[in-house]
């Protein structure tokens, strides 16, 4: 990695495996922040998670540290953004996902339909833990009748103290296969929201390292987008998945600490 560190200006950062296990940190914040302004790094915490940005921040602050919202980029912020550079500020748009969804595409000025009380432009699909069958069925009768389908992230499962629950790949894969429309895909592996994270910090690709614990969406998505990829070994993924899985990150690292003593000492 020392090669190529003085190549880079900017991280970008996966939260849980990587900066946090559950409530917990995995590494000293304060300190981790620290060296980044140290190093002149910019750096973007980016998550699949349809949580809007003040939940990350309050999440950050239970461990005393403030993060800025700019540095801070969920789902729901990368699917919002999309749509305003793509679509018109007319276009109607209908939701399954979180409020933090919903709010962050209204603040954008689309009008957020709670269900068929007219025509839906385009519809947006994200987790939702309080899914049902008049849900999916609105969603797959505007798409009959035109609207386009855009997922916030593939994610199939997404963990949780009961066990692995459906996240919003389970949806738009039900929508999709009763309506044989593929979806646009904003979250990772997709490149949108690296290519997001990378104009936040005025940099380019080459520029920036992103690290975090999955092969098939840090790792593989950081490399599509050109970005330097570091696997760190906490969550999900190890060396030992490297070869199962076929996906290679630039670098490994056991923790956040050991990736920390390298971009610190240059070891």
């Amino acid at each position: 990695m020392i090669k190529v560190l003085p190549r880079i200006k900017g991280v970008i950062l996966d939260i849980d495996g990587t900066l946090f296990k559950g409530k917990d940190p995995l590494v000293d914040l304060q300190a981790l922040f620290s060296l980044f302004e140290k190093k002149h790094w910019g750096f973007v915490v980016a998550t699949n998670n349809t949580k809007s940005a003040k939940e990350y921040q309050k999440r950050f602050l239970e461990q005393g540290i403030h993060v800025e919202a700019e540095h801070i980029l969920t789902c729901a912020e990368a699917t919002a953004e999309y749509l305003a550079k793509n679509h018109p500020k007319r276009h109607t748009v209908y939701v399954i996902g979180k409020e933090a969804l919903k709010e962050e595409i209204r603040i954008r000025g689309f009008e957020v339909l709670t269900g068929r009380e007219k025509q839906a432009d385009i519809v947006v699909v994200g987790g939702d833990f309080d899914l049902t069958y008049e849900k999916l069925k609105n969603a797959i009768l505007h798409i009959q009748d035109g609207a386009r389908l855009i997922g916030t992230n593939p994610d199939i499962l997404i963990p949780t103290e009961e066990g692995l629950l459906p996240e919003a790949g389970t949806t738009l894969a039900a929508i999709e296969a009763a309506t044989g429309m593929h979806p646009i895909i904003i979250g990772k592996p997709e490149p949108i929201l690296f290519q997001m994270a990378v104009e936040k910090m005025g940099l380019l690709p080459e520029q920036v390292l992103m690290v975090g614990d999955r092969l098939d969406t840090d790792i593989k998505g950081a490399r599509q987008a050109g970005i330097y990829s570091v696997l760190v070994e906490t969550g999900v993924d190890t060396r030992q998945s490297v070869e199962a899985k076929g996906i290679h990150p630039d670098f490994i690292v056991p923790d956040m600490q050991y990736f920390m003593r390298i971009v610190d000492e240059g070891i």
